[in-house]
């Protein structure tokens, strides 16, 4: 399986696809590391706490518990982290290991990234959204009342240990929560890669390994080659934020407890994909083709109560929004995108409700 390079100023390091990869944990370790500690959810421990002990073979190590969810992804949690590990006797040459889904991914590598001014993180994501996107790139982080991720850190891992066989334990609502996002990576980058996801529905539902393992390597190979070029989202990498501003609005309007994270980027991706078509000139048959192949891996949790006037309200508080201005993300066609800043807020407007039309109209 690929080992694919994440090459950046800070550090490089390899996000590594490989069934069982859990098991070369401590070949990653730096020599001399002092205790390790592994940032969990008490779920996710217990499905797998035995690869992972096993993979310690007797390394001192304490677990730390994060009660997990989004509503929880706050910095008086982190503290409670923090303080565990001063307890614990954590000091400069201690390890983080962030064992979970992209919440717990986000949380551990903040706090990696800002104890004792910064240690090492090893990344072991649980989840298909956390494979593909989250515990690749170093972006770390927890969230305001007034929107998501505004307070983190850029802060590289050592390895990304990417194990596509734990997700058979995954809920069927998380494992499709993660195909948004390796949808998200054809629509910018790789048509192919969207019409396999067009194509290939079955297969990917239901979890052939060959399949789930050359999708999740496209999508991290993606992520790789933007991350390698643009470190800390000055240009290329803010493609990885198609579907993202809208996305962002919607959980932070129904306080991050309706939509996981991978359904409120599909709602975005739809109505990025509606507003490229009045603002970049999308083909009307592209925009089709992304609206069905989104809609194929759904559904998605009621909107009902959902206001275009409230979501357009949030778009100021995203942290894509640079003095007063959004930027968007685009599809010009499948496999390309265009950044996009001062859209006409008619234009948003009416992109958003006519998504929220479509989705209506299902219901």
């Amino acid at each position: 399986m690929p080992s694919l390079r994440v090459e950046t100023p800070q550090r490089a390091y390899d996000a590594i696809v490989e069934r069982g990869c859990i098991a070369r944990l401590a070949e990653f370790v730096p020599p001399g590391a002092g205790k390790i500690f592994v940032v969990t959810t008490a779920d996710v421990w217990a499905l797998h706490a035995a690869a992972v002990e096993r993979a310690l073979a007797g390394r001192p190590h304490q677990v730390l518990f994060f009660p997990g969810g989004e509503p929880r992804k706050k910095m008086a949690e982190v503290e409670t982290l923090a303080g565990q590990m001063v307890a614990g006797g954590g000091d400069r040459s201690s390890v983080v290991v962030a064992f979970g889904g992209g919440i717990v991914t986000d949380v551990a590598g903040f706090l990696a990234a800002i104890f004792m001014r910064g240690i090492p993180v090893i990344q072991i994501p649980t989840t298909l959204l956390a494979q593909v996107d989250a515990a690749v790139g170093g972006k770390t982080g927890v969230n305001l009342v007034a929107g998501k991720n505004l307070v983190g850190s850029f802060h590289q891992p050592l390895v990304v240990l990417i194990d596509p066989a734990v997700l058979h334990t995954l809920p069927e609502r998380e494992y499709r929560a993660g195909l948004y996002e390796i949808i998200k990576c054809g629509v910018i980058r790789d048509a192919d890669l969207f019409r396999e996801l067009a194509e290939r529905s079955r297969e990917v539902f239901a979890q052939d390994p060959a399949t789930v393992d050359r999708i999740i390597a496209a999508a991290v190979r993606i992520k790789a080659e933007v991350v390698t070029a643009d470190e800390r989202e000055g240009d290329l990498r803010r493609i990885l934020n198609f579907g993202h501003t809208m996305g962002h609005a919607l959980e932070a309007e129904t306080r991050y407890d309706r939509f996981l994270h991978g359904e409120a980027v599909a709602f975005g991706m739809h109505v990025a994909t509606a507003l490229a078509e009045a603002v970049v000139e999308l083909p009307a048959a592209e925009a089709a083709r992304i609206h069905t192949v989104i809609r194929q891996y759904g559904p998605i949790p009621s909107l009902n109560g959902i206001t275009p006037e409230k979501l357009f309200a949030r778009l100021a508080a995203d942290k894509k929004t640079v003095q007063g201005k959004v930027h968007f993300v685009l599809p010009a066609k499948i496999g390309a995108v265009k950044i996009v800043t001062g859209v006409d807020g008619r234009a948003v407007m009416d992109a958003i409700e006519a998504v929220l039309a479509s989705y209506a109209a299902l219901a």
